[in-house]
């Protein structure tokens, strides 16, 4: 089911976390966010406490400890923020992000040959 559910960079980071591992109880997530972060345990029961009231996380509770699993997908949450960005920053233009992105920076042919598959397979789909 797709969310669109937005995040802030800190969430992000422990989102991260959860997609890549998960579930993962509040010591784990610590541990794991402590060197990008230097977050306190009261800092990341605050932060799922912030996660789980938007929905994009779910806890259980484990035989010891309870056990957090991300309820958000990873591709939702990077649409929402895709789409945000390029409403905030361009005004909604894609042209007008992609001519920025090639001025600023060119295309390998990696990506060119990256962006025509995905506009070959847009055309397809009648949008």
């Amino acid at each position: 089911m797709e969310k669109t559910i937005g995040l802030s960079d800190s969430e992000w980071k422990l989102m991260n976390r959860l997609w890549e591992h998960n579930p993962m109880t509040i010591a784990e997530l610590t541990a794991a966010a402590r060197t990008e972060t230097g977050w306190s345990k009261n800092t990341v029961i605050t932060m799922l406490s912030r996660l789980e009231a938007k929905g994009a996380v779910r806890c259980e509770q484990g035989e010891r400890a309870k056990r957090y699993y991300p309820v958000l997908e990873r591709k939702d949450a990077a649409r929402k923020e895709t789409e945000d960005f390029l409403g905030k920053v361009y005004g909604g233009s894609l042209g007008l992000m992609m001519s920025a992105l090639v001025e600023s920076r060119g295309l390998s042919r990696s990506d060119i040959a990256e962006l025509s598959a995905i506009l070959e397979k847009a055309g397809g789909n009648g949008k």
